[in-house]
């Protein structure tokens, strides 16, 4: 399956803050807030969200094209995804700007502070996808990750236009773009990832009923964290799957990119939405348990067990045959 992962690429530095945010919050100051947090811990990760997706793929056994821009400091990180099986042929490479940074603070609570400086990926919306599908032959599934708003609504439109089906993330950028974008983003997708909160958000910016956007999108996967995931679509019957039990959290970025690398997977070996699901959620878990989003290693026998545990042996028996790791 031929799969083009559109979307950011960072370099992350993830910070743990040994307290609690809201503890340092006063309720009628809200409108005044000036805070510092010293931090106990700074990790510098690579990250991004395409390149998470494209790295989680990658390791699964799949050769995923990254589509994306990135400064001239991205030579190191080209080698990395390129030894992981990452296709990197079809990033830009900026004549002027860095790569993207995140910067992310996280609580004992789990809870997240964090700031995203563009950089280059403010150049992704001068990247075409027919030169992409030229080079490979055509493309099965376009992922519209969170990206530069003009570029997340030019590959969505380039999609519609050229025939190729299309996957909508909107995700983070969901509270950055106005309605009328989001509904360009959303219509016509064959798949739409969103979490609870994201869920809300996009129904509010749009003015869409719950079953206005199921109308307007092939298979909607709405992420619930450690209440699983829920699978809707028109003419489909629902599917509700746990989460995998999680033995130690270390830090939570990169956990829903995680899920969508292994549903992408998934549906690349033609599993059904209960078995990618149960994959995507199985990978998730993985990250969970991971500090930096591109830290862990896959073992075949290990993720079957995890499978099998928590979802039974025979969707194990499913899944591990197609797993390439």
């Amino acid at each position: 399956m031929r799969i083009a992962v559109t979307g950011s690429i960072a370099t992350d530095h993830l910070m743990v803050f040994p307290g609690k945010f809201t503890d340092q919050l006063v309720a009628d100051q809200l409108d005044n807030v000036s805070l510092s947090f010293l931090v106990d811990r700074l990790d510098i990760r690579r990250g991004g969200v395409a390149a998470n997706i494209s790295f989680g793929l990658g390791s699964l056994g799949l050769t995923p094209v990254l589509v994306g821009a990135v400064g001239a400091d991205f030579d190191d990180y080209r080698s990395w995804l390129q030894r992981h099986g990452v296709d990197t042929k079809s990033v830009h490479v900026s004549d002027t700007k860095h790569t993207a940074r995140f910067m992310c603070t996280t609580d004992e609570a789990q809870n997240q502070m964090a700031s995203f400086y563009a950089g280059a990926m403010s150049e992704a919306r001068d990247i075409e996808l027919l030169p992409v599908a030229e080079r490979l032959g055509g493309l099965d599934l376009v992922l519209v990750a969170p990206n530069d708003p003009e570029a997340m609504v030019r590959h969505t439109e380039e999609c519609r236009q050229r025939g190729y089906p299309f996957a909508a993330d909107p995700s983070q950028q969901l509270a950055r773009m106005q309605g009328d974008e989001i509904k360009k983003l959303v219509d016509g997708a064959a798949y739409l990832f969103t979490n609870e909160y994201e869920t809300a958000l996009l129904r509010k910016s749009t003015g869409w009923t719950h079953e206005d956007i199921l109308s307007r999108v092939g298979t909607w996967v709405m992420t619930h964290g450690a209440e699983g995931v829920r699978i809707e679509g028109r003419d489909q019957e629902t599917v509700n799957i746990s989460a995998v039990p999680v033995k130690s959290e270390a830090e939570p970025t990169g956990v829903g990119d995680a899920f969508r690398a292994g549903f992408l997977w998934g549906l690349s070996c033609r599993l059904s939405h209960e078995r990618a699901a149960q994959v995507g959620c199985t990978l998730a878990t993985i990250v969970l348990e991971t500090v930096g989003t591109q830290e862990y290693t896959l073992d075949r026998a290990g993720f079957s067990d995890r499978v099998a545990r928590t979802y039974g042996e025979a969707a194990a028996a499913e899944i591990e045959p197609k797993l390439r790791v």
